[in-house]
């Protein structure tokens, strides 16, 4: 098979004067992924429908100066821990760290000011794809070890996106990657409307059960009877504004899905389908929290198109979240000097 093409270009200027590149990769099917080195950032997937017609499937911005600011993440490298954890709080032996509370008392992926996601990676081309790297200085969030990090996106002729992440610390630390990509496959100016007509199966018949605050409780509930069951094919809009605690709290989705049978190898675990577009995602993690946008401020966003509430969704494939603290939960702590690996595909087709 062809491979990918990939081709560097100068996106614009940073802040404080660096030049901020985009990096594009392109298959011979025409499928082409777009990403930024602030925050190893997705910022286009362009991909076809069963008619032929060729549509960016992700949410994001035009500008350098947007993504510096990125408010929702879009597209982003979440990390070192993504998610939240309870209070902003975690021991690791015995040692209590405290983490910046910018999230209804909680944490959220790390910080919003200074997590991975407005970190400037270093991009370097490689087959197929491109490997960003970065290194996050001891305690610049809080969290423990001078932690070296990369994530490398690759395109192949299958359409296939693969996120491959590594990780590794000088101290015992804690490692939960993800990327926070907001799709809408009937296009990403579509808004809501695209959204709520995706057909959505999720390999998920347990949820991580959660509270007012969006913490885990440690409870897994079985979807089946609520509004979470997506283990047969449902369109997002069907039951978004069900009158049920667990989704009125969080004003829609924006749960963690429990992977079924999972044995940490990769495993299809998720398939959209929306205009003539199906997206089917892979991963070798036990979670995925599943977002529905519910809090997307209105703004403009890419092409000059308005951007609402709802107007795309997330699959973030994970370690659940705040499982740091609940023991029940597969630890994202390892050892100084051990590996972080995963690796997440969102493949294409029609």
């Amino acid at each position: 098979m062809a491979g990918s093409t990939v081709n560097k270009q100068v996106f614009g200027k940073s802040k404080d004067g660096k030049e901020v590149y985009l990096y594009s990769i392109k298959n011979s099917n025409g499928m082409e992924v777009a990403i930024t080195n602030i925050g190893a950032t997705i910022v286009k997937i362009l991909v076809k429908n069963n008619k032929g017609e060729v549509k960016d499937v992700v949410l994001g911005y035009d500008t350098v100066q947007d993504y510096e600011k990125n408010p929702a993440f879009f597209g982003s490298v979440i990390g070192p821990n993504a998610n939240r954890i309870a209070k902003g709080k975690f021991k690791i032996d015995g040692v209590e760290y405290s983490i910046i509370q910018n999230n209804d008392g909680n944490n959220l992926h790390s910080d919003f000011d200074i997590g991975f996601h407005k970190q400037y990676w270093n991009g370097e081309i490689v087959d197929n794809g491109v490997k960003f790297t970065y290194d996050m200085p001891d305690m610049l969030v809080g969290i423990p070890g001078n932690i070296k990090a990369s994530v490398t996106y690759t395109v192949n002729d299958d359409n296939e996106l693969k996120i491959s992440y590594e990780a590794v610390s000088d101290k015992k630390t804690i490692i939960n990657l993800t990327n926070h990509s907001y799709f809408d496959l009937a296009g990403h100016e579509q808004g809501k409307k695209g959204v709520y007509e995706t057909e959505l199966t999720l390999n998920c018949s347990k949820f991580t059960e959660i509270d007012s605050g969006a913490i885990p409780t440690g409870k897994l509930v079985s979807v089946t009877g609520t509004p979470m069951d997506f283990t047969k094919s449902k369109k997002i809009g069907k039951e978004i504004d069900a009158d049920w605690e667990q989704m009125t709290m969080v004003k829609g989705y924006d749960h963690n899905m429990v992977v079924d049978n999972y044995d940490g190898k990769l495993k299809k675990v998720a398939e959209a389908k929306c205009d003539g577009r199906i997206m089917e995602v892979f991963t070798d993690l036990p979670g995925i929290q599943y977002y529905s946008g519910n809090n997307i401020e209105p703004f403009i966003g890419k092409d000059g198109h308005k951007y609402e509430e709802r107007g795309a969704f997330c699959l973030e494939t994970q370690l659940f979240p705040n499982c740091v603290n609940e023991p029940s939960f597969k630890s994202p702590i390892k050892d100084a000097g051990e590996k972080y690996t995963s690796t997440t595909i969102y493949k294409f087709s029609y």
